[in-house]
C-alpha cells in the first residue's frame, strides 16, 4: 500500500507512518534509476523553492538545489544575511510572504520551532534540512543507503557509536524504530538518548524493533551490519570541543572497532563532513567498507521524492 504525501511538510519523521517513509524510499529508488540513464522529467518546471539557511552547508544545500533545479525548477538560496528572518520581521509575517510566493520551503537552521513556525503559517510544505533538534532528510538518506548495501531494513542491526542524543543519532533512531532496524548506541553516559526518548522509540509501532544502550562501543558493533559515527563537536557546541573529545575519545571508530562486528561485509556510515582522525580513522571511511559516498548521492535522490511526493508532482510507485 502505498501512501498519499501531497501538502505534507516535514518537520520530523516522528509524524511518518512506516508506510509513508516507505514510499518516500520507493520513490527515491525510482528517481535515482532515472538519473543514472540520464532522464530529467522537468516535473518542478515553473515551480520555486525557497531555501533558508541559518547555518553552513555541503550536502543539504546541493541536495536541495540541484534536485529541484534539474528538475526545471527554480530554487532560491537565502541566508539570514539576505533576508530578516526572524530579525526586524517576525518569522510569522516571513513565512506568510514565502508561502505566497513559492510552492515549497526549506529551513536549516538552529530551532525547531522556527521550522513549526514555517510550515504554520506559509501554507505550504515546509522540509527541515537541519535544527538542534532534528535531521530527517539525512535519516531517509541513510534509510536507502542501508537498504541498498544490506539488504531488507527489518533483518538489519545498526551500531551508533559517539554523541547519542544530537540531531542526527535522534532522527537515525526514529527512523530505524519506525521500520524496524535493530539499534545498538554506545555512548559515555552523559551522551546517551534520555530514557524518556528511548520510551518514545518503544511506542513508534509494532514492528519489532530494538534498541539498546551501552557504554561499551565493543559490545555495541557485535555483529553489525552497520556502524554510523557522527562528528564529535556539532555547530553551536565548539566552546565544548576539547571536555567532547575527552569523553568520545574511546569511540572512535577504527579497523579494529569495525571489525568487531565479526561481518566482513558490515559497512561504514558518517552523514558528513568527518574529522579524519577523530570520531573516525581515514582508513576506516576511505576504505572498501565505507558507503559514506553513496550514503551522500542518496540525500539527493530522497529529497527529490520528498518533494516530488509533497508537492503532488509523481504518484507512489
Amino acid at each position: 500500500m502505498t501512501a498519499d504525501l501531497r501538502g505534507r511538510s516535514l518537520l520530523t519523521l516522528l509524524d511518518y507512518t512506516p508506510e509513508e517513509i516507505r514510499t518516500i524510499l520507493d520513490t527515491a529508488k525510482t528517481v535515482k534509476r532515472e538519473r543514472a540513464a540520464g532522464v530529467y522529467a522537468r516535473r518542478f518546471e515553473g515551480r520555486s523553492l525557497a531555501m533558508l539557511f541559518e547555518k553552513r552547508s555541503t550536502r543539504t544545500r546541493c541536495a536541495f538545489e540541484t534536485a529541484f533545479g534539474e528538475e526545471g525548477g527554480h530554487p532560491v538560496f537565502l541566508s539570514n544575511q539576505d533576508i530578516h528572518l526572524g530579525a526586524k520581521e517576525s518569522i510569522e509575517d516571513t513565512a506568510r510572504v514565502l508561502g505566497r510566493m513559492f510552492d515549497a520551503i526549506q529551513f536549516r537552521g538552529f530551532r525547531q520551532r522556527t521550522a513549526q513556525i514555517l510550515a504554520e503559517r506559509s501554507g505550504v510544505p515546509v522540509y527541515n534540512g537541519l535544527t538542534d533538534s532534528y535531521h530527517p532528510t539525512q535519516a531517509l538518506a541513510d534509510l536507502l543507503t542501508i537498504e541498498e548495501r544490506c539488504g531488507p531494513l527489518a533483518l538489519t542491526r545498526l551500531s551508533y557509536v559517539g554523541d547519542g542524543r544530537n540531531n542526527v543519532a535522534t532522527s537515525l533512531l526514529i527512523a530505524c524504530a519506525k521500520m524496524g532496524v535493530h539499534c545498538s548506541v554506545a555512548a559515555p553516559a552523559e551522551l546517551q538518548p534520555t530514557d524518556e526518548f528511548r520510551r518514545e522509540l518503544s511506542r513508534l509501532g509494532d514492528v519489532g524493533a530494538s534498541i539498546n544502550v551501552t557504554t561499551d562501543p565493543r559490545a555495541a558493533v557485535d555483529g553489525a551490519d552497520v556502524v554510523y559515527t557522527d562528528v564529535w563537536t556539532s555547530m553551536g557546541e565548539e566552546e565544548s570541543r576539547a571536555e567532547r573529545e575527552r569523553l568520545l575519545l574511546p569511540y572512535r571508530v577504527d579497523s579494529d572497532l569495525l571489525n568487531g562486528t565479526g561481518r566482513p561485509q558490515s559497512v561504514f556510515l558518517h552523514c558528513l563532513p568527518a574529522v579524519k582522525g577523530k570520531e573516525v580513522t581515514a582508513e576506516v571511511i576511505d576504505g572498501e567498507r565505507s558507503a559514506v559516498w553513496d550514503q551522500a548521492e542518496n540525500r539527493k535522490h530522497t529529497i527529490k521524492a520528498l518533494m516530488l511526493l509533497t508537492l503532488g508532482l509523481l504518484g507512489a510507485p
